[in-house]
């Protein structure tokens, strides 16, 4: 499999040592870590990452911002009443970045399945926001109650829009609450601070 650049896992290489002992008939073999790591061993094999992306972040100029300018900003509100959000992309499809290889064998990947949903989740548990691609995907049918939010586009991308019906539906349940609390989010484009204009008693920084 390596040959056409498919990771191979810890569990693939236990699983493929089971089927081979159940063929063989050999009922004793019952594939624990411990087998693993002399087999590693024994055939020079070790685990290497495919490939990895790394951005440095200036810590001083977050630093500052967190002690000067945020602390300014949510110095009228109560702990339990500040949150934050962020959304991340959640690559159901893609292989392992890394894989088993013997030790002087270079390590190529493959090309990664780029289906992806966005999936945005913050403080005190709040539902997840879940965005794909399908209006309704055929997972959802039959279920009565989701423990998510969801919403859909072609790219599964937050979008201004969708982050407007998120936040307003959240004012409702603050309103309903008889809370107002601060919520900050980076100052990504589909985060608009604009929508603080049709909201009552949440505010987006």
């Amino acid at each position: 499999m390596r040959d056409k650049n498919v990771p191979i896992s810890r569990r693939f290489i236990i699983e493929k040592a089971l089927q081979f002992a159940k063929t063989l008939v050999y009922d004793e073999f019952r594939g624990i870590n411990g087998w693993l790591e002399k087999f590693k061993r024994r055939h020079g094999i070790m685990a290497k990452v495919i490939s990895d992306e790394s951005k440095d972040v200036d810590d001083n100029d977050s630093e500052n911002w967190i002690t000067e300018t945020l602390s300014k900003i949510l110095k009228d509100y109560k702990p339990e009443n500040i949150f934050n959000a962020d959304e991340t992309a959640l690559f159901f499809q893609c292989l392992p970045q890394k894989t088993f290889t013997f030790k002087k064998e270079k390590c190529f990947g493959g090309k990664q399945n780029k289906a992806r949903l966005t999936v945005m989740t913050g403080h005190q548990k709040l539902k997840p926001l879940v965005i794909g691609r399908s209006k309704n995907p055929r997972c959802f049918k039959d279920a009565k109650s989701l423990k998510i939010d969801y919403d859909f586009n072609k790219k599964s991308w937050m979008t201004s829009e969708i982050f407007e019906k998120w936040v307003q539906k959240l004012d409702k349940r603050m309103i309903a609450e008889c809370r107002k609390i601060a919520f900050v989010f980076d100052n990504y484009p589909s985060h608009p601070k604009e929508s603080n204009q049709k909201l009552k008693n949440v505010i987006v920084f």
